[in-house]
């Protein structure tokens, strides 16, 4: 029985900084709603589990998002028209789009953005697969 409430502490505790992280884009907020939803579920196993997976996705902090934005804007860079939802873990085609690195005072590694249906996002280039929409 405690291995089920573990396991579904950990499932939730991988579900819920990806909602996090979509509404917030920060690794601290991310850690933070894992672990108090991975206790919740789980525990203090969970609680542990629940940080390190919503701590280890980083993005553009939400003070910043204002000013990338305008950055972007500011670099004219085309958007591709995408007839899916910009959302985070959609996964843009292989071709058409083009990827641009993302300034270093922003510290964001190992990502990179593009602008999908003149919206900015966050890309992870290896997967396509979108990690921050920036509002």
């Amino acid at each position: 029985m405690s291995k089920k409430i573990v396991l579904a502490g950990v499932v939730l505790a991988a579900l819920i900084p990806a909602a996090a992280f979509a509404q917030s884009g920060g690794a601290a907020a991310g850690g933070a709603t894992g672990a108090a939803a991975g206790a919740i579920v789980g525990g203090p196993v969970g609680a542990a589990v629940g940080g390190v997976t919503g701590a280890i996705a980083g993005g553009i902090a939400d003070q910043q998002q204002s000013e990338f934005r305008q950055y972007v804007t500011t670099q004219k860079v085309p958007s591709y028209t995408y007839r899916e939802e910009v959302r985070v873990g959609a996964v843009l085609p292989e071709t058409g789009v083009t990827f641009y690195d993302v300034p270093a005072e922003y510290k964001v590694k190992g990502y990179r953005y593009t602008v999908v249906n003149n919206t900015p996002v966050l890309v992870e280039p290896g997967t396509r697969k979108i990690v921050q929409v920036i509002r």
